[in-house]
């Protein structure tokens, strides 16, 4: 976990420590082979790298990426500096945040860090914030897609579903179970 906390995040402080911190990954990285395998290449990722000349041009590809589509994430000046080093962001959709292991994390660390605490200055959030990170880093909480919440919410599906559409409701649906319910002239 890589993370400064900071009393603004503005693009102006936050390209910077990007590009140091994923410099710092690249130095204690080893270089790709000469061939590189699937997944490795431009082309790979992008059906016009190949038309563009990409692979040919760029230094081989060495990370992935993927951040949110905000405007200030494509920046001429940093998408080209991300390309010269073999890095190639992948953008989560509009309104796809929750595709970004970021925004989890991030919510846990906040979470972690402000548990019964009471700040009285920006200066103990961020404190607290480093701290937790560092606790983090020193014992780190593994993810896991479709964990137990994912298995809770298909067993709810399941319990609620309406016929053989797959559809299902928020709330049990009530049946009526009494014969006097139904009406012997089929009304």
């Amino acid at each position: 976990m890589r993370a400064e906390p900071v009393e603004q995040a503005t693009n102006a402080v936050l390209h910077p420590w990007l590009q140091r911190e994923l410099q710092a990954i690249l130095d204690a990285s080893p270089l790709p082979s000469a061939e590189p395998g699937p997944g490795r290449r431009w082309a790979d990722w992008d059906p016009f790298a190949a038309d563009w000349g990409l692979d040919d041009r760029r230094p081989p590809l060495r990370i992935l990426l993927l951040w949110d589509n905000l405007k200030g994430h494509h920046s001429i000046a940093l998408v080209r500096w991300l390309l010269d080093h073999g890095i190639l962001p992948l953008y989560t959709p509009l309104a796809g945040s929750w595709l970004n292991l970021a925004e989890s994390v991030q919510r846990v660390l906040v979470r972690r860090a402000l548990a019964g605490q009471h700040p009285t200055s920006a200066q103990q959030v961020m404190d607290w914030l480093a701290e937790t990170v560092a606790g983090w880093n020193a014992d780190p909480t593994p993810f896991v897609w479709g964990g137990k919440r994912a298995e809770r919410r298909r067993r709810a599906r399941e319990r609620h579903r309406l016929g053989g559409s797959l559809g299902y409701s928020c709330r049990p649906i009530a049946r009526c179970r009494h014969k006097a319910a139904y009406a012997p002239n089929g009304h």
